[in-house]
């Protein structure tokens, strides 16, 4: 005789959860981790270009300045901003501050808000100086 086989537990399924900010912020901080690796491609092609010569590297700005390079260059922007400051909160929670619901959520809302303002800050300094 054998064994009944029994069913292997699954883990819940995220219908099951109740999505909540903490939940999100940490999503958001491994897609802008990934982001941030796509980045560090760009600044390698950009490298690249640079040492490929001058039809290269005009070709690469060409690109860069067009409005779907200008969209990634935002992202990658908002992407540096919002990983430094979530980056800052874990290192506080690290520490054992800020670990109460309520700190969390503000802090989250503390980190996102400060993305979208530093980089809207930095592109309008960028576009103001003449930039791509």
């Amino acid at each position: 005789m054998t064994a009944p086989v029994r069913e292997r537990p699954m883990s819940p399924h995220l219908q099951v959860w109740r999505w909540h900010l903490t939940m999100f912020t940490s999503i958001l901080h491994r897609a802008t981790g990934v982001a941030l690796y796509g980045g560090a491609v760009i600044v390698t092609a950009w490298a690249l270009a640079l040492g490929a010569g001058p039809d290269a590297y005009q070709g690469f700005t060409d690109l860069m300045a067009s409005p779907l390079g200008r969209l990634v260059l935002v992202g990658l922007t908002l992407s540096v901003f919002y990983h430094l400051a979530n980056g800052l909160r874990h290192l506080f929670w690290d520490a054992g501050l800020g670990l109460s619901v309520t700190t969390s959520y503000q802090s989250g809302v503390m980190a996102m808000a400060f993305s979208v303002v530093a980089t809207v800050i930095v592109w309008a300094i960028g576009l103001g100086q003449g930039g791509p």
